[in-house]
């Protein structure tokens, strides 16, 4: 096992700069999730440690050893691709055992290798087989395997199960998860899958067009994101955002001058000032009343997903989606009423930061009333 050091690490591609000055620290043995968009930059940044990227600029350190100059095979990585790269023409153990053979482990250590690490991943049986002869499952393993066969210091893995299906993708999560608290190795692991990331991680590192946008825990990060983008990006179905104006009762004004009683937001409540306020729909319920404080508004349409629906409201002209486990079925055009309770968030409007609700604003320079 290894820890791995980002120091202001850089890439630029002529003038484009692509990472811009990542820091960040992996502890030895830690499974770090690297989540963001298409085009973030968070594949670069893997490409990057295992030395298939030169840096533009900063520092890399593997273990105690700045690995910068060394070449790939010097860093003692193994790498896990999307795409499985297996030799056609080769058996399961050949594919397996191909980096032991070019590194000339001798054959009876190296059939003991390849064993060993096959049986930990159900491949066993397959051995004697070709990859053609394999289900998708299947050659993921062998890639897994041909990976771990080496006894790397550290495994990274780029998007390794985006051609598998859904059922599979489940399979492979256990699966990968199993290994790791079996092998305890170093791990960095790049995917845009949100429920992927948040099943798999020890910390996440969420990426936002070249910069790290925020690293912690997954619940940490899904309880407390620290901006607008990272709220937006994690959780299925994503938190609701709604942009308005707090009034002189210190409600929350939005769209056609729908009003949300936010008296959980404490002293960010100024009148006149605009931010975006944050609910995640398992913080929105629906109630059969139009109690106080209960917010009307009228059923756009409802999303099935057996144990509960959303259910997509139109609120005074904003979108409000609700996670409602009630069962009863709901028509579009159905009016309803849905409360909220405390847990809201609230982000700058003007640069998208978090805001802490707790803190008092200085009412005679809100920042933000433009």
């Amino acid at each position: 096992m290894s820890a791995i050091s980002l120091r202001n690490v850089r890439k630029r591609y002529g003038k484009n700069d692509i990472i811009h000055g990542v820091d960040l620290e992996i502890e030895a043995g830690e499974f770090i999730v690297i989540l963001g968009p298409s085009g973030c930059g968070k594949s670069t940044l893997l490409r990057m440690i295992a030395g298939l990227e030169e840096i533009s600029g900063g520092e890399i350190a593997i273990g105690d050893r700045v690995v910068n100059k060394l070449e790939p095979r010097e860093r003692g990585c193994a790498m896990v691709f999307q795409n499985y790269a297996l030799y056609p023409h080769m058996t399961v153990a050949a594919n397996i055992g191909y980096s032991l053979k070019v590194a000339g482990v001798p054959k009876a250590e190296r059939d003991e290798r390849v064993q060993k690490v096959a049986q930990s991943v159900g491949l066993g049986d397959y051995l004697d087989r070709r990859p053609a002869a394999l289900s998708g499952g299947q050659r993921q393993r062998v890639a897994m395997a041909r990976a771990m066969v080496r006894e790397p210091k550290v495994f990274l893995f780029d998007e390794p199960f985006s051609n598998l299906d859904a059922k599979l993708r489940v399979a492979m999560r256990a699966e990968v998860r199993r290994l790791h608290r079996q092998l305890g190795v170093t791990s960095i692991f790049v995917t845009h899958d949100q429920v992927e990331a948040m099943t798999l991680a020890d910390r996440l590192v969420i990426m936002n067009g070249g910069h790290v946008e925020q690293v912690g825990r997954p619940a940490d990060i899904y309880d407390r994101p620290v901006s607008r983008f990272v709220a937006d990006f994690i959780g299925s179905p994503a938190m609701n955002l709604l942009e308005g104006t707090f009034d002189e009762n210190g409600h929350f004004v939005h769209g056609a001058g729908g009003r949300i009683a936010v008296s959980s937001l404490n002293g960010q409540r100024v009148p006149g000032r605009k931010i975006v306020l944050g609910i995640r729909p398992e913080s929105v319920r629906r109630t059969n009343e139009a109690t106080e404080g209960a917010i009307p508004g009228v059923v756009d349409y409802v999303e099935e997903l057996g144990s509960a629906r959303l259910i997509h409201a139109d609120v005074a002209g904003s979108r409000l989606v609700a996670l409602d486990t009630e069962g009863r079925e709901l028509a579009s055009g159905t009016p309803i009423h849905l409360t909220l309770d405390d847990a809201l968030h609230a982000f700058s409007i003007e640069d998208g930061k978090r805001i802490d609700v707790h803190a008092p604003v200085n009412k005679t320079h809100t920042g933000d009333t433009q």
